[in-house]
């Protein structure tokens, strides 16, 4: 498609002398000039070819001048580039043009390798100011896009405030806080039957949107496995089998899933190749839950134990995931289990909010002034009837 240039210039022979220079450029289809005698035939002309590219126009014209026309085409939305043409002793009118928006100016009589090289460099800056706002609408949609895709993720996450379970069996607090937009961390938690209570928590491999989009498949595949009573052991063997069945061999997740029930003081779970969660005794004992199995998603037919543990009253579960012990401060140190450690050990029997919240302070303290390196989940749950619990509900 040819390059449209719009010529303005009340000189007769202007448009003659152009067709008989670019003549061959205008045979094969380069450009196509069009011509107008004043600036208001100029801004019809453009109103009906608004792929027009360039402008020239002169200053001295009858009915519209070219300081005239130079101010229209600047209200436009996207205004072609606008070249002054003026004799060299008109230079207050040259730079009052070029203080109005025109890209550059030629001065009279024409030089036409000078006026090529003038259209060449404006059509050249013309194209990259162009490819810079296609390149700018393009990252405004994938903002917006990605602004909904949050949205989206968030939605899967349980809404505040715990399901109806065994009425007021457990306290439970949970935060994920991704590095991007969306993140693969997720947690989730669910009603099950005799007034057990199920928690979860995973990590996609990778980041950003995949990441996201693998973590919705993964959570809706665990919860519909679990909401038909398998134990946790048979849930992430279906899961692994239907997540090697439907992704790439890239991608997998660590994966934890556990069932509390807070009547008969047990939790039964399963691991898959996730942090080992923290059990805070009430007695004063900090344990790290035994290791499990490998990453789901990634080996078929792989078996996973499903193990239990006793709870005591006051005990309390935390979960997390790598994004707490690897976060990283500006020296590349990281966070570590050590210091995660150091920081819940003083608050067993604290309220889950509390326990999930110094957490998080307590990384946000130690990466002060680091970008945030991976997506940041914990989820604290604490069966009802504990200290913690009494001294929330004490008037």
């Amino acid at each position: 498609m040819p390059t449209k240039i719009l010529i303005v210039d009340d000189e007769a022979d202007i448009e003659l002398l152009i067709r008989q220079r670019f003549r061959r450029e205008i045979r094969e289809g380069v450009f196509d000039f069009l011509f107008a005698r004043n600036g208001e035939e100029a801004l019809a002309i453009v109103q009906a070819n608004p792929e027009i590219e360039v402008v020239l126009t002169d200053i001295n014209m009858p009915v519209m001048d070219g300081l005239t026309l130079l101010t229209r085409l600047q209200e436009r939305p996207d205004p072609p580039a606008t070249v002054i043409v003026s004799a060299y002793g008109d230079m207050p009118n040259i730079r009052t043009a070029m203080n109005r928006g025109a890209f550059d100016f030629l001065t009279k009589p024409i030089d036409f390798h000078d006026f090529e090289v003038t259209v060449q460099k404006t059509l050249a800056q013309v194209r990259r100011l162009r490819a810079a706002l296609a390149d700018r609408d393009r990252l405004v949609a994938l903002d917006r896009d990605l602004a909904i895709a949050a949205d989206i993720q968030r939605s899967f996450l349980p809404a505040a405030g715990l399901p109806d379970v065994g009425g007021s069996d457990f306290a439970l607090h949970a935060t994920m806080l991704p590095a991007h937009a969306v993140g693969g961390d997720f947690y989730d938690y669910f009603a099950l039957e005799n007034g057990q209570l199920g928690v979860v928590i995973g990590d996609v491999s990778g980041k950003g949107v995949p990441a996201a989009l693998l973590m919705a498949v993964t959570r809706t595949l665990l919860r519909a496995c679990a909401q038909r009573g398998a134990a946790p052991g048979p849930c992430l063997e279906e899961v692994n089998r239907l997540l090697l069945r439907d992704t790439s061999a890239e991608r997998f997740v660590t994966l934890f899933y556990g069932i509390v029930d807070a009547r008969r003081g047990e939790l039964s779970y399963a691991n898959g190749g996730h942090n080992p969660p923290l059990l805070l005794r009430a007695s004063g004992a900090v344990e790290e839950l035994p290791d499990g199995g490998l990453v789901v998603g990634v080996v078929p037919g792989v078996s996973y134990e499903t193990k239990s543990v006793r709870l005591n009253p006051g005990d309390q579960l935390f979960l997390y995931t790598d994004g707490i012990p690897e976060a990283m401060n500006a020296r590349r140190e990281q966070f570590s289990l050590a210091r995660l450690l150091e920081v819940v050990s003083p608050l067993r029997g604290a309220a889950p909010e509390e326990l999930v919240n110094q957490v998080v302070d307590a990384v946000r303290q130690f990466t002060a002034g680091a970008a945030q390196s991976d997506d940041l989940t914990a989820l604290a749950v604490l069966p009802r009837g504990s200290t913690a619990t009494k001294r929330e509900e004490e008037p």
